[in-house]
């Protein structure tokens, strides 16, 4: 599917306060941020992954953003000559990349569409943003929808190749990620984790009893007992310590 420009989007957006640097962007917590990437593991890898392999024949700047499906900027990586304008930038892995967060983005405006979309420098509303030409565009893995996808660059005589780069990209990731689940399958059952199991797990290992996790979350014991037992049943364990033994190896804890 061509990707679209929304200029007439832009001029009708209210005027956000990130526009004129008023109001600081929004930020994941950091051990949520650590859950999040815990759970994208495959994800980032498939995305790392497949930029190094890309990096190696472009002549290009280019800054390449990958983000979960709520905008959260999940992982980052960009030319080296980039290096001094990305780490003077607000972005960083945790940013939401939402019109609320950040002012009308590539990537905001993707999410509100569903489609691939051209945004140019001008149609951005933070200032951060507005030396950018960026392409983003709805990521999904098969038939799952786990993201998005944004290439950028600051030279606007490299539009074209930006599209063309940004369209490799899903199908290099694709093959990375469907490796990786090979590979996983192989030594052991992959597993996936919701967050709320995630922090249960994560508790366990902390040595915290049921009634201590429940207390913490606010949420009866019989319902961390439910969530004990799907952790254990993905696992293929049958006590805290097997759990905890697992999850660390497999750097879920």
């Amino acid at each position: 599917m061509p990707a679209i420009t929304f200029a007439s989007r832009h001029e009708e957006s209210p005027t956000c306060s990130h526009a004129a640097g008023t109001a600081p962007f929004d930020y994941l917590p950091k051990p949520s941020l650590d859950r999040l990437r815990k759970i994208n593991h495959f994800l980032i890898h498939a995305f790392q992954n497949s930029i190094s392999v890309i990096q190696e024949n472009l002549t290009g700047t280019y800054l390449f953003l990958l983000t979960d499906s709520n905008g959260v900027l999940l992982s980052m990586n960009y030319s080296s000559d980039l290096k001094a304008v990305v780490e003077d930038s607000p972005i960083r892995p945790g940013m939401f990349f939402t019109a609320q967060s950040c002012g009308v983005n590539a990537i905001s405006v993707t999410m509100d569409s569903n489609e691939p979309v051209v945004l140019l420098p001008e149609q951005h509303e933070s200032p951060y943003f507005q030396s950018w030409h960026c392409y983003a565009a709805p990521l999904f893995m098969g038939s799952q929808h786990v993201g998005y996808l944004d290439v950028s660059t600051i030279n606007a005589n490299m539009q074209g190749e930006l599209i063309a780069i940004a369209k490799l990209i899903p199908a290099y990731m694709q093959n990375c990620y469907q490796s990786q689940q090979t590979a996983e399958v192989c030594d052991k059952p992959a597993v996936e984790f919701t967050e709320r199991q995630l922090t249960i797990l994560e508790m366990i290992a902390g040595g915290l009893t049921v009634k201590a996790i429940a207390l913490k979350l606010k949420i009866k014991e019989c319902t961390v007992n439910h969530h004990k037992k799907v952790i254990f049943n993905k696992l293929g364990v049958q006590s805290s310590t097997e759990a905890v033994s697992i999850a660390s190896r497999m750097s879920y804890v």
